[in-house]
């Protein structure tokens, strides 16, 4: 009888002392993971490894395709290939970063000097100049003052401004207007 409770108190503290957890089990959260490539991507940029950030903004852009945060990730790819010498392929990123997220203004900049580099600058304003599209219009405007015809540029951006108070790039836009307005002066 003794062996028997001396056995059971023997397994009992064995289970008890056994220190015995569940194996460690990785999720993957692929939003996270987006970002972790796209900063990888960055420092791959500021080692001048071109080549290998383009691919890690492409992991990113693969592992959350169509959220707003996928616009930054398209921003910093078509960056890259702007400055490697890739307008075309720069382009494409540029128009997919502003249907993720048209609100920001840089991508319009962005997007603008990728047709200046094409040369198809002007006929990107014959294209949109009758669209009454808020966001073809921003980039109408900027069309307009990058090729020289500023009045015209600023009269599209200012009316912009007075249809949509309320959008988040309206200041960027006032700004922009400020900062030509100013160059023209100097």
């Amino acid at each position: 009888m003794m062996k028997k409770i001396l056995t059971i108190i023997l397994l009992l503290v064995t289970v008890f002392c056994s220190a015995y957890r569940k194996p460690y089990k990785y999720t993957i959260k692929a939003e996270k993971d987006a970002f972790y490539h796209n900063n990888v991507g960055i420092n791959y940029l500021q080692d001048r490894i071109y080549y290998a950030a383009i691919q890690e903004f492409k992991i990113a852009i693969s592992l959350s395709p169509s959220t707003q945060a996928s616009a930054i990730f398209y921003n910093n790819l078509g960056e890259t290939y702007n400055f490697i010498g890739y307008p075309d392929m720069a382009r494409d990123c540029f128009e997919n970063a502003i249907k993720l997220y048209g609100l920001n203004f840089k991508y319009y900049m962005n997007l603008v000097e990728c047709y200046e580099r094409l040369g198809i600058a002007n006929f990107k304003i014959k294209e949109l100049k009758d669209s009454n599209n808020v966001y073809d219009r921003i980039e109408l405007g900027i069309l307009y003052i990058k090729s020289g015809q500023i009045r015209k540029g600023i009269n599209v951006l200012d009316e912009v401004c007075t249809q949509e108070p309320d959008l988040m790039i309206t200041p960027a836009i006032r700004q922009y207007i400020s900062d030509t307005l100013n160059t023209q002066r100097h």
